[in-house]
Parts: C-alpha cells; structure tokens; sequence
C-alpha cells in the first residue's frame, strides 16, 4: 500500500492526507494560543477502512509536535488514536486530559 501524504494547510487550518495525490481527508483545528484546537475529522467514503484516519492523526501529531504545539482533541476519534499511540498523550495539556478520557 502507498504511504499516504499529510501536508499542513494553514491556510484552511487543517492538516490534509493524500492517498496517490489525492485528497483522502482531513483534520480540521482552531488554534487557542499555541494549542490545536483539533475539532473535526473526515475521511472521505471512498478511502474508508484503509486506516487512512489513524495515519492522518498520527503524522497530524507528529507535525504539531514538531511545531512546538499542543493538542485538545474534541473530536472523539482523536482521543482513542492517543490511548493507541500513548507517545503522543505528553502533546495533550495535563490538566485538559481529564476533560477527553485521557487521565
């Protein structure tokens, strides 16, 4: 399988995958001060079941990471990606964890 492509799209706040330079999805994010605000998830049906929104939230993090950033992940997807990939829970302010099932 292709490894999808995750670009960050300030202009659009939001970070894309490219699944064979195709837009296969996004996350959508406001920012708060330096925190990603990261509201909504979409893979688009076509691209379903192919862990395509596992792949976009992980190099999503990793990108945020590299920003210096932090994440509040109200999207209810976000949240059970972290508990599966516990190296990025430290991106997730300690007090707001709580808040997503994260403590």
């Amino acid at each position: 399988m292709p490894t999808p492509d995750v670009r960050h799209n300030p202009a659009q706040n939001r970070f894309e995958i490219y699944f064979e330079n195709t837009l296969a999805g996004f996350v959508e994010y406001a920012m708060e001060g330096e925190t990603f605000a990261l509201n909504h998830t979409e893979v688009f049906p076509q691209f379903g079941g192919k862990g395509i929104g596992t792949a976009l939230i992980v190099k999503a993090l990793d990108q945020i990471r590299e920003l210096g950033g932090e994440v509040l992940p109200y999207c209810p997807f976000i949240p059970k990606v972290i508990l599966d990939h516990p190296e990025y829970i430290d991106l997730v302010p300690h007090p707001a964890r709580p808040q997503f099932g994260l403590a």
